[in-house]
């Protein structure tokens, strides 16, 4: 048996009666399902395409919504080459994937940390949960205002919007994570010597890390959603503040360009992060099998 204070969550898998997880099983396998699956994205992704040529080309009206001035995809097509061939490009792919960076990190650690804690401990949630409530309904672009007052530099400010954006679906999804452990998991640590903090590292913290990975990902799309709201701050570069500016200057193929790189930026960081939550939880995948 193993001692009291080494004991592991597959040891606590097992006293509760669950299949340890298969160290050896692949994350993702080519089956007739997934290619159905890809199928059915592909071709749904090209019925939106001829719908978008088709409205835009014909100009078409729907009672209160005209289509007259939204660009064919074959004009955002000409406008996405000339930004791909334009040395501004980098700038404003590194200016915004560095704002991201730092503004989600920061959220991934101070709503993971403070998720913890209220969703284990009964005393954190009736100091903290209160005023986080509070604050959670304000949306991002409320806060710029703020934002530009509280930071010296609006680097910083922009920062801090994507940080507000993040921060509520961790935090949230952690709590419930936290919440959502199964009670048996605890009490079979218990019953092998698990005591305090290894407990919480242990046994808590895997247990709840499924929960903790969908806040993740969810908190990376917010992220991206509030970018524009973010850069509008400061005009110099970023992919939020190339479709704003496409704007100001009625470079119509060119705010699609801007929101189809966000979506693409946006989609690509969410799923990275949700290959990275399967990775490192391969016991919550076989469970989803076994069930």
């Amino acid at each position: 048996m193993a001692s009291p204070e080494s004991a592991t969550l597959g040891e606590v898998l097992a006293s509760a009666g669950r299949t340890p997880p298969n160290a050896g099983s692949r994350l993702f396998r080519v089956t007739p399902r997934a290619l159905v699956s890809a199928a059915c994205a592909a071709a749904s992704l090209l019925t939106c395409l001829l719908l978008w040529h088709w409205v835009s080309t014909t100009r078409a009206h729907f009672g209160f919504i005209t289509f007259s001035n939204v660009p064919p995809p074959a004009e955002v097509l000409a406008a996405a080459i000339e930004l791909l061939s334009s040395p501004k490009l980098g700038q404003h792919v590194g200016h915004s994937l560095s704002r991201i960076a730092f503004g989600f990190t920061a959220a991934a650690l101070v709503g993971v940390a403070l998720g913890l804690l209220i969703g284990r401990f009964r005393l954190a949630a009736r100091l903290l949960l209160p005023p986080l409530e509070v604050l959670r309904p304000i949306p991002a672009v409320a806060w710029i205002p703020l934002a530009i007052l509280m930071f010296p530099s609006s680097e910083m400010s922009m920062i801090y919007i994507n940080f507000t954006g993040a921060l509520f679906p961790i935090l949230l999804n952690t709590i419930h994570g936290v919440e959502a452990v199964d009670p048996r998991l605890i009490a079979s640590a218990r019953s092998l010597g698990t005591r305090r903090w290894r407990l919480f590292i242990e046994v808590i913290l895997p247990a709840a890390a499924p929960g903790i990975f969908t806040g993740l990902s969810i908190g990376m799309g917010t992220c991206w959603f509030c970018l524009v709201s973010a850069e509008m701050i400061s005009g110099q570069f970023g992919i939020g503040y190339y479709t704003w500016e496409s704007y100001t200057v009625q470079n119509y193929a060119g705010i699609v360009v801007g929101m189809l790189f966000i979506g693409a930026f946006g989609m690509g960081s969410s799923a990275l992060v949700r290959w990275i939550g399967a990775s490192v939880t391969p016991w919550y995948r076989l469970q989803e099998k076994q069930s």
